[in-house]
């Protein structure tokens, strides 16, 4: 299970913000949210990765993702469900891949948008890393 997740729960369960203190506690259960979201997005995003090299089993998956396959059928649950994989069986085992291999280019797309805003904060890091040290010269 997500650590961070269950740290997530306990701070809301016990009330870590003070027990009367119901803004602070829907803050952190949103926050919470969103972290189970992203991992879930990163999971789908990396399974969508894996089938790029063609089809694969749940089994396949969990080894190379190295997650439980019950974590794994529920990503391509939601996959399927939103129509981007499609499965085949092959005996009794049941084979998943990308239904519009188009997908691998919207990937492609948004790998390069998030690399380019990458590349733009860590310079504008450096920016404001250099700017201490060249006030302290003056």
């Amino acid at each position: 299970r997500n650590a961070g997740g269950e740290y997530c729960q306990i701070l809301v369960a016990h009330g870590r913000e003070g027990k009367n203190d119901h803004a602070r506690a829907d803050r952190w259960q949103e926050r919470c949210g969103r972290m189970a979201d992203e991992k879930e997005h990163r999971s789908r995003i990396r399974i969508l990765e894996l089938l790029r090299g063609g089809p694969l089993s749940v089994g396949q998956l969990q080894a190379a993702i190295g997650v439980p396959a019950s974590s794994i059928s529920q990503q391509l649950a939601v996959l399927r469900g939103r129509n981007i994989v499609v499965t085949e069986r092959r005996g009794t085992t049941v084979i998943y891949r990308v239904r519009d291999s188009e997908l691998f280019e919207l990937l492609d797309v948004a790998r390069r948008i998030f690399n380019a805003h990458l590349t733009d904060t860590i310079d504008m890091l450096r920016l404001v890393d250099a700017e201490p040290a060249a006030l302290g010269k003056r």
